[in-house]
């Protein structure tokens, strides 16, 4: 073996973690800058083009938390009802919520049946009996409801 080789054999590289925040969402003590770094206002931090400093990276990534919490969970289940809910928005079924006013959207509607439909393909025997149901129920449903709005 020539001495190249034997260089190349013997290099190794180092694996750095470089992420700021922990497993529970706390600012790593590494990236906690000193006490002059936090107290900076953030205008002059935004000019001079160094983003959000540590501590108001921890702020928001305790808010974040908290807000986390008070959030209820998210499941598979609630996750498709949420996009039917916008389905069913789309094909004037509910008032839209930042209006109020029911308006139709079939276009999007249809992208939306479509996208739960591929929920459905892509998880299918992965699901128990009862998401298995509700996933079909409501894709029925939906392209019921666009088939009768698309006639109108």
């Amino acid at each position: 073996m020539d001495p190249e080789e034997e260089k190349e054999q013997t290099k190794s590289f180092k694996v750095e973690d470089r992420r700021r925040f922990s497993s529970e969402g706390e600012l790593k003590p590494e990236h906690r800058g000193s006490e002059q770094t936090q107290r900076q206002p953030p205008a002059a931090q935004d000019v001079a083009g160094q983003g959000p400093t540590p501590a108001q990276e921890a702020q928001a990534s305790k808010a974040f938390s908290q807000h986390r919490e008070a959030a209820p969970e998210i499941t598979f289940a609630t996750f498709v009802v949420g996009l039917s809910t916008q389905a069913l928005v789309h094909l004037g079924e509910l008032p839209d919520p930042h209006t109020n006013q029911a308006a139709k959207d079939l276009p999007a509607a249809q992208q939306l049946i479509d996208i739960i439909a591929m929920l459905e393909q892509k998880t299918r025997g992965n699901l128990d009996r009862d998401e298995q149901a509700m996933l079909e129920a409501i894709l029925f449903e939906l392209r019921m409801k666009y088939v009768e709005q698309s006639r109108h």
